[in-house]
């Protein structure tokens, strides 16, 4: 199995003055689930190199026996600093593609012209396609070959606008994941605040919050077996 995993380059959050980036247990959760099934995991972003870290998600109450396994791993962080350029990767040989969250994506691969063209590829070729919590951004302009939105009429999550109510950062965010995906035609579930919550329709999976990421990675291997 060949992975290819899509993370931010988008560090500000806003005009606050802080830092934001991708989130890291919806990096390292999904990223282990991967490795450990023996999946060939490629990293890109689109500037390529380390991306950002947000980092509320590297905080003490943020902590999962991932992230752990994660920090304590050299050859991880050493594939993680070393993303490929995201105008330099192609869909050849990927059996699925991946998108952890974080705030980052809604300002850059929500909007990203090579995420664009990938999601699309993918989706022509009926490969899996996930994305979890703020992830799912990344469809904002994303269209199937009939020329609809790619989630219009597809059963879709991610994060909640109770949950980006809960961390504050409503007015600050370009759009809400929620708004976006009901806006291009998706029927939009959700579990409770928080909780574990993954939806799969075809091969596109969505998972709502950082919780979902492990099982959002495990309902990918699930449609690659």
């Amino acid at each position: 199995m060949k992975i290819l995993m899509v993370l931010t380059s988008h560090d500000k959050l806003g005009d606050t003055g802080k830092k934001t980036g991708f989130w890291l247990e919806e990096f390292a959760a999904p990223y282990y689930v991967f490795k450990d099934a023996g999946a060939d995991i490629t990293l890109a972003s689109p500037k390529g190199g380390q991306p950002p870290l947000d980092p509320s998600s590297d905080g003490a109450d943020a902590q999962t026996d991932d992230t752990r396994r994660f920090k304590a791993d050299p050859e991880a962080q050493k594939h993680l600093a070393s993303t490929l350029k995201l105008a330099d990767v192609t869909e050849a040989g990927f059996d699925a593609i991946f998108y952890p969250g974080g705030h980052g994506p809604l300002w850059d691969l929500a909007e990203d012209a090579d995420s664009k063209r990938l999601i699309e590829a993918f989706a022509a070729a009926d490969r899996p396609i996930g994305a979890v919590c703020h992830a799912p951004a990344v469809f904002r302009h994303t269209f199937g070959a009939d020329g609809k939105p790619l989630v219009s009429g597809r059963r879709v999550t991610g994060f909640t606008n109770t949950e980006e109510e809960a961390v504050g950062l409503t007015k600050i965010v370009p759009f809400l994941v929620e708004d976006m995906l009901k806006a291009n035609g998706g029927h939009f579930e959700k579990g409770a605040d928080w909780s574990v919550f993954v939806l799969r329709d075809g091969k596109l999976i969505t998972g709502q919050n950082p919780a979902s990421s492990a099982k959002a990675a495990e309902e990918m291997l699930a449609l690659l077996a």
